[in-house]
């Protein structure tokens, strides 16, 4: 059985976390999106302005429900 350091490396990573966002504005296929803390991240995929979305590592999973968002500092 032959292991690869790097797919073992690679292993140790956890995934990317899976954020929410209203989007701002759309450029290109770009979504500017605003997060709950203020912050700002950009992703592709389907969305229009003012949507909440679910986005993971710059790519847009699908629409978020529009509720009430409570940050909360660690």
């Amino acid at each position: 059985m032959f292991l690869n350091p790097y797919r073992l490396l690679l292993n140790l990573l956890p995934d990317p976390a899976l954020q929410v966002g209203k989007v701002i504005t759309i450029t290109g296929g770009v979504a500017a999106i605003q997060l709950p803390g203020g912050g700002m991240a950009s992703a592709r995929g389907d969305a229009a302005p003012n949507d909440w979305v679910f986005f993971r590592d710059g790519r847009i999973e699908g629409k978020a429900p529009t509720l009430p968002v409570e940050v909360i500092e660690v």
